[in-house]
């Protein structure tokens, strides 16, 4: 199989994404929730999966790696949110905690959100960010070509080509031109992953990519991702229910972890043995 080439210094294998003592916190019909990311470290081409059971704060950990989803202001005491890691208690007198870092290709992306700098962080996501939606989001009145290109409109890198390429990389080709009601829902789930890589992001998220499509898709969706991904150096993260198949498609696993008496999950990746 051949695919689209590496771009820029994507082909790089250093540090991409580093993510350390932050937290998102949310209030739904359940109550309070708050996801806390004591530590999430990505290499570029490096591929995981964030696994764990429903509601436990999956698709909330890629909407603030994503840059979508703000951390909680510095004032919102994490020490307070159960056991940590180091065995502080709720109980106890907190210990002073390291200062959060959220760092994208280089860029302070906490800083960003501290200064409220919105039209930076904007920029920050479109230049750097690709993202598959759970039910692949492609706007019904344009042709898969069309939702592909978006992404490259938005952001000035018209390549056309690139999208041939993607797009015969991805078993699309022939369906261009096509709206995407007439195209079966693994090629249009596809398409929305070509439209994610279309601008050469260097990090590429995906919520429960294989969720609406048959086992055998949901393999080769697995097997595209990581292809694509590798052939044009992004990191790759998606969360998934499914971690033996994650596994299996040569995925590492970043495991949510519910709190059993908090409204928090935490998340360490990787974990203190890797």
């Amino acid at each position: 199989m051949t695919g689209p080439a590496a771009g820029g210094d994507a082909a790089g294998g250093g540090l991409l994404l580093e993510a350390s003592g932050i937290s998102h916190s949310f209030v739904n019909a359940g109550g309070r929730f708050t996801l806390v990311v004591e530590r999430f470290l990505l290499a570029a081409r490096e591929r995981v999966a964030v696994v764990g059971p429903s509601g436990c704060g999956k698709s909330t950990l890629l909407g603030l790696l994503g840059l979508a989803l703000p951390p909680d202001p510095p004032s919102h005491g994490q020490a307070s949110h159960g056991q940590s890691s180091h065995g502080q208690s709720s109980h106890g007198q907190a210990a002073p905690r390291e200062p959060g870092r959220l760092c994208l290709d280089g860029q302070d992306a906490l800083a960003l959100w501290r200064r409220r700098a919105g039209d930076r962080l904007a920029e920050l996501r479109g230049e750097a960010i690709g993202f598959v939606p759970q039910t692949g989001g492609l706007l019904p009145f344009l042709t898969l070509r069309e939702n592909i290109l978006l992404c490259q409109r938005i952001t000035g890198r018209l390549a056309p080509r690139f999208v041939a390429d993607l797009a015969a990389c991805l078993g699309i080709a022939a369906q261009l031109e096509s709206l995407p009601a007439q195209v079966a829902v693994g090629q249009r789930q596809r398409a929305a992953v070509a439209r994610a890589l279309a601008h050469r992001p260097r990090l590429l998220l995906a919520d429960e990519p294989t969720a609406s499509v048959h086992p055998t898709q949901a393999d080769q969706i697995l097997d595209l991702l990581s292809y694509v991904a590798e052939r044009t150096g992004a990191g790759l993260v998606i969360a998934t229910h499914d971690a033996a198949r994650a596994t299996a498609a040569g995925f590492r696993l970043a495991p949510c972890r519910p709190d059993a008496t908090e409204p928090l999950t935490r998340l360490a990746y990787p974990g203190e043995a890797a």
